[in-house]
């Protein structure tokens, strides 16, 4: 699979030949050219948090990494298996220069990525993306000598820190959540969330924890992404173990999904509307989510008076968003919370405690809460891409076929209709386009998705 260079960072599959797949070649370009970037802001010696996911790789991944920063003159602080949030927060909190996150996020096992960070802990700009990029395709770097290698050094108690300031957010009612008494199911798929959300329960009072997929062993127990397709036996587990909701992460824990006592899908979509009620109740003000997420966070803060606003797909395309329009939360449909009062970026920690303090300051059910939300239903598809198609071409006809509608043309191509929404647009991850869909009913939905996969094949 060839490397993947986007604004999610530069992924690839682990093996095979150069620039073709994420090889010890590709690291050493890509890590050379970041400390070239953060070099023209005038640091000279940068400071460099770098932390990991639980993938196979990831042992090998890191220490090709660190021993290239260090090559590079930069000092390298290894925080070792991690979250995305948590090297985020981490180096705003050591004041660092930058950040490496060792991560593929939701991509399956042979998946590895190097997302980087500025020294504000959010993932680099479009435009640097591309001066770097450039940079390495150039092999223009020059590498330190015996007296200027940086150092290296270990702390590795960053996700423990992370889940402190998550419980000691104004938000975050730690004695509520304890005096509820609450059985939780967590399937962390086998990465570093085994590690994170069962300590934060704990340290929110949640004691009854059954744990699966917990064990960092890399090997995934299903597909990554929080998909209900995926989650079949979770779900199951959930509703036989008489719990009162399951918690579900991806490898580097920026997505959070939940499961209903009912052994339901919570919907991912609804993770973060149901957090932004919450914090429009306390702190009126605005939101923003990307194009393809649901309506229903537009309606949430309308309804307490706040303005929606929404940005192209991408973590860093909505955090731009957000400090354009002083959004208190925002984020992504795909069950990613952005809560500015701790960091810019995505985070299931975050969510977490959240969405726990509304559950039981509201003394409900995880159904009962979700049930006081405008009710909308999403179909997402696929189509697979092959290297003659000419995406662009086809996203192009697509809109001007339906220019008499509400067309937005920021981040591929969204079709607004009264009764919902198609949004077509290329994946910054994969071979494909996303073909995501919107109506009031699951048929609608469907039926919306199916006009656009047949115009889309048609083309």
């Amino acid at each position: 699979m060839p490397l993947i260079k986007s604004i999610s960072g530069f992924r690839g599959t682990i093996g095979g030949k150069a620039d073709n797949g994420l090889t010890p070649i590709d690291i050493v370009k890509l890590t050379s050219s970041f400390i070239c970037l953060i070099r023209r802001s005038g640091v000279s010696r940068p400071r460099i948090v770098v932390g990991r996911d639980g993938r196979l790789s990831g042992t090998m991944v890191n220490q090709l990494v660190c021993g290239n920063l260090q090559a590079m003159g930069a000092d390298v602080i290894d925080i070792g298996l991690s979250t995305t949030p948590t090297v985020e927060v981490a180096v705003t909190e050591m004041k660092a220069d930058g950040g490496v996150i060792l991560t593929a996020s939701h991509n399956p096992k042979e998946w590895n990525a190097l997302k980087l960070l500025n020294n504000k802990g959010e993932f680099i700009s479009k435009e640097d993306g591309e001066w770097l990029l450039e940079k390495a395709a150039a092999d223009d770097y020059e590498f330190a000598y015996i007296d200027e290698i940086g150092t290296y050094s270990v702390e590795n108690d960053w996700i423990e820190r992370h889940a402190d300031m998550v419980c000691n957010l104004p938000l975050v009612n730690k004695e509520i959540i304890a005096k509820a008494n609450l059985k939780v199911v967590v399937d962390a798929v086998n990465s570093t969330g085994g590690i994170a959300i069962p300590m934060l329960l704990r340290k929110l009072g949640v004691d009854n924890i059954v744990e699966l997929n917990c064990e960092v062993t890399g090997n995934f127990a299903h597909n990554p992404e929080p998909l209900a397709a995926h989650l079949v036996e979770t779900c199951a587990k959930v509703k036989e173990s008489g719990a009162d909701f399951g918690i579900v992460v991806d490898p580097d824990v920026d997505r959070l999904a939940f499961i209903d006592e009912n052994g339901e899908m919570y919907g991912e979509e609804y993770t973060l509307v149901t957090i932004a009620s919450y914090i429009l109740q306390h702190k009126k003000g605005n939101t923003v989510s990307n194009l393809s997420s649901t309506r229903a966070l537009r309606d949430v803060t309308q309804q307490f008076g706040g303005e929606y606003f929404a940005a192209a797909v991408g973590e860093v395309n909505v955090v731009e968003k957000m400090k354009e329009v002083n959004a208190v939360i925002g984020g992504e449909g795909n069950g990613g919370v952005i809560y500015p009062e701790l960091h810019y970026g995505r985070d299931a920690l975050v969510g977490v405690g959240l969405f726990l303090t509304y559950l039981c300051e509201s003394q409900c059910t995880c159904s009962e809460l979700k049930s006081k939300f405008p009710l909308y239903y999403m179909s997402k598809n696929k189509i697979q891409l092959d290297a003659s198609t000419n995406v662009d071409m086809i996203l192009e006809k697509i809109a001007d076929k339906f220019k008499n509608e509400k067309v937005t043309t920021i981040d591929g191509v969204k079709i607004d209709f009264e009764e919902g929404w198609v949004h077509l647009r290329k994946s910054n991850t994969e071979p494909i386009i996303r073909v995501y869909s919107e109506g009031k009913t699951e048929a609608e939905a469907e039926r919306l998705a199916q006009i656009m996969l047949d115009e889309a094949k048609n083309f």
